[in-house]
């Protein structure tokens, strides 16, 4: 059984009568110690989808899933107080910019402590101990030091090891890091995707990776999830969504890539924007921004198929392997 099911996951803004869709019927699973990649652009509804998962979406903002299981465990059955066993517990989460996700009212010594406090428990010698062992664990030179700094003390590359000890702090089997390099430099980049591969491969957790980098899910992730505007629109192992992407949005994401524009004078690009609440196309919400529109994609929702080899796709005309659209 996968450690973690989600079926049909819908999040919604907005009043009841005119509601936004942010995430539109979401179904994706993630095995013991698998690493998973969601991508897309801006907006596509990668991190609204891990913010319901962690119970983090506040009205007026609405949840509904046909199935959000956590280890055999219904997640929509529980009250809040079980669920924030769960979550920050077995479930834990690295958030974006790392720069404001501190508090900055607090030590980072103080943060790290109350997770443990309200997760683990333990004396306040036994917490500054593991605070310690935490610290060194992330990389974080003269943790004694660090426990003491505020948040603006930091770097941004060291405050995001500070987000990291805080994720791991109670030995989660899931982790979400949620755009983990987001505003960070090249060379720090480099060393917390490291550092997080290292830590998942140590403690056999699965993680999920929410990135609009490619390349970086090329290198980390077993497997593959590409969102566009709130949908999934192709699932597979990294290596086969690589060579033959199935999708036209997985395709240009692909082609827009600079290790795939060698020799050109201009980077690939897609035109327009992911829609938002009020321009939303009918029937394929990718057909404004898609070379291989057809009048029946500008009329008909296309359902997510399963293909023979377990693959997934939401297109009427899915690729073949020449890039072709099928008919």
């Amino acid at each position: 059984m996968a450690l973690l099911q989600i079926k049909n996951l819908t999040v919604e803004f907005g009043s009841e009568k005119k509601p936004f869709r942010a995430v539109d019927q979401v179904c994706l699973e993630i095995e013991k110690g698998e690493v998973l990649g969601i991508v897309g652009e801006s907006g596509s509804g990668k991190s609204v989808t891990a913010k319901a998962l962690m119970g983090l979406i506040d009205w007026p903002g609405r949840v509904v899933a046909e199935k959000l299981e956590f280890d055999g465990q219904d997640l929509q059955e529980m009250s809040d107080k079980q669920r924030r066993k769960i979550t920050g517990r077995d479930i834990a989460m690295i958030f974006q910019e790392p720069m404001t996700s501190l508090n900055p009212c607090f030590t980072t010594g103080f943060q790290i402590a109350e997770a443990l406090k309200i997760h683990e428990g333990g004396s306040r010698s036994e917490r500054r101990m593991r605070s310690l062992e935490l610290l060194e664990q992330v990389g974080i030179p003269d943790p004694s030091a660090r426990l003491k700094a505020f948040p603006h003390q930091l770097s941004g590359g060291m405050s995001q090891r500070i987000m990291i000890a805080m994720a791991i702090a109670c030995n989660p089997r899931l982790l979400i890091a949620d755009e983990p390099t987001t505003a960070l430099d090249v060379t720090i980049q480099a060393q917390i995707i490291d550092l997080l591969l290292n830590l998942q491969k140590q403690r056999q957790m699965a993680l999920i990776l929410i990135t609009h980098d490619l390349a970086l899910v090329a290198e980390a992730a077993h497997r593959i999830v590409v969102m566009y505007a709130g949908q999934v629109v192709e699932t597979g192992p990294v290596p086969e969504i690589f060579e033959t992407p199935r999708h036209p949005y997985t395709a240009a994401l692909l082609e827009a890539l600079p290790e795939r524009s060698i020799g050109a004078t201009r980077l690939k690009t897609i035109p327009g924007v992911v829609p938002g609440q009020f321009d939303r196309p009918t029937g394929c919400l990718l057909n404004p921004r898609c070379e291989f529109a057809t009048e029946r994609c500008r009329r008909d929702i296309p359902l997510l198929q399963t293909d023979a080899d377990g693959r997934q796709v939401r297109c009427h005309t899915p690729l073949d392997r020449e890039g072709k659209p099928q008919p």
